[in-house]
């Protein structure tokens, strides 16, 4: 059982259980805004962001994965983030993050659909170049 002291941390892409462990703190993008979340945490469903997701580990580190959208769960002490996509902040590349934000910049949308489009990749580039 899992102490009053800590939270498990079960982070979800489409391809992989990229983490199943025991983690002190949490905070990520909601799709309104950031949250914290520390043991005792009440029940939450919610739509997750796009950014950085900072992780205090039971050992006292720190872990950073940018973040693609998706759900949260909060369920007693299990949190689980169900993402498109989960990048440990040491494999980001930030020049070519930065050459994607140029080149989303650069579009010229014809439809509500390709503004939609370039609003989303814009900002994923700048909160990934920002990492």
């Amino acid at each position: 059982m899992i102490a009053a002291t800590e939270l498990r941390l079960v982070l979800v892409t489409p391809e992989t259980t990229l983490l199943d462990e025991r983690v002190r703190s949490l905070q990520f993008p909601m799709y309104d805004g950031q949250i914290g979340v520390l043991p005792g945490r009440a029940p939450l469903v919610g739509r997750l962001g796009i950014g950085a997701l900072k992780v205090e580990t039971s050992a006292g580190g720190t872990d950073r994965y940018f973040i693609d959208g998706g759900f949260v769960q909060i369920k007693g002490s299990i949190v689980t983030l169900l993402t498109d996509r989960a990048i440990p902040e040491k494999q980001i590349d930030t020049a070519q993050a930065k050459s994607a934000l140029a080149a989303a910049l650069a579009e010229v949308p014809t439809s509500e659909e390709g503004l939609q489009a370039k609003e989303r990749a814009v900002e994923r580039a700048r909160r990934m170049a920002g990492m």
